[in-house]
């Protein structure tokens, strides 16, 4: 008897869990998102305009979430490790970056990366651009892109930095230089900081600048005559020529981007981008971006599913073009 009643208890106990089992409600995909912290890799090291953006997006996101949003910084590889590494984690909505476009539309044709740019994210926004700018010294005579050219076909073989080599800096002004019958010596750094020191130092004679250079422009040590990289004027220097408004191909703007891995659930995907679109457009954070001298604009996935493959496209074609590629 006494076995029996512990057998008819066991047997009990199995149907109350049976029940609850069966009948308890179960939460929809992405109802309970975020329950945890979620992790920003950053493709740049700190103090980088993209880390400084990225934490203040991030502490913006963590009020509206509530839960912790934690920026950790994986530089190298031009933002490329970032990629890979947000590439290879589970789609859960608890890992996402922040890198520049060009990680996935140039350095994939300069660099052997471990993830295919056009299938292996999913893209959840664009908040900010990288401003592109040609620019002398303030005590230079050359007081336009006019002047500049007239100047720069007098003296072929004008001295200039950018960023890097091929960066967009580079690119753009050998589009500038081919579309004016110009000649010019490209010099290349680590980065747009070192080419703005050579500038400063006269050991240039411009600069193609890639956002670094806006500083020293408001502080009136530059004088920057011509914006490329850019769709439309830049609303702090409205008087001053985009590239291809002076009839020159432009390489096509850089951006800020918020990724994840590929196959993130709509529902997660759908809070996810709320939330940081809404961070986004905090003050707080639009402070953040103006001090940077970085205009905010936002697109939404559908726009960068166009953009990103076109510029793919694009950068393919004028680097086989160059001749450039990975080896």
């Amino acid at each position: 008897m006494m076995a029996a009643g512990r057998y008819w208890k066991l047997w009990f106990a199995v149907g109350l869990i049976g029940a609850f089992l069966i009948f308890s409600p179960v939460p929809a995909p992405g109802q309970a998102y975020p329950a945890k912290p979620i992790t920003i890799y950053c493709g740049y090291s700190p103090g980088a305009t993209t880390d400084l953006t990225a934490r203040a997006l991030a502490g913006a996101a963590e009020k509206i979430l509530g839960v912790p949003v934690v920026v950790e910084n994986k530089a190298g590889g031009s933002a490329t490790v970032c990629a890979a590494l947000v590439a290879s984690k589970p789609p859960d909505g608890y890992t996402l970056g922040i890198l520049d476009m060009a990680a996935l539309t140039v350095r994939p044709h300069l660099l052997k990366v471990a993830f295919n740019p056009l299938t292996d994210f999913t893209l959840v926004l664009q908040y900010g651009l990288y401003v592109g700018g040609l620019c002398v010294l303030s005590e230079s005579p050359i007081k336009t892109i006019d002047e500049f050219i007239t100047h720069a076909k007098a003296k072929p073989g004008l001295a200039y930095g950018a960023s890097g080599q091929f960066s967009r800096g580079h690119l753009a002004m050998e589009l500038f230089a081919n579309c004016k019958g110009l000649t010019f010596k490209h010099v290349p750094f680590k980065g747009g900081a070192d080419a703005d020191t050579a500038l400063l130092g006269k050991h240039l004679d411009f600069v193609g600048g890639s956002g670094g250079h806006i500083p020293f422009v408001k502080q009136g040590v530059f004088r920057m005559l011509m914006l490329f990289s850019m769709e439309k004027r830049d609303p702090q220097f409205p008087s001053i020529p985009m590239q291809k408004e002076l009839g020159c191909e432009d390489v096509p703007p850089n951006c800020y981007l918020l990724i994840a891995p590929k196959g993130l659930p709509d529902p997660v995907f759908q809070k996810a981008h709320e939330a940081f679109k809404k961070a986004s457009e905090q003050p707080d954070f639009l402070k953040i971006m103006e001090s940077n001298n970085l205009p905010y604009e936002y697109k939404s996935r559908p726009q960068l599913e166009k953009d990103i493959p076109a510029q793919f496209e694009w950068y393919k074609n004028i680097l086989q073009k160059w001749g450039i590629g990975k080896k």
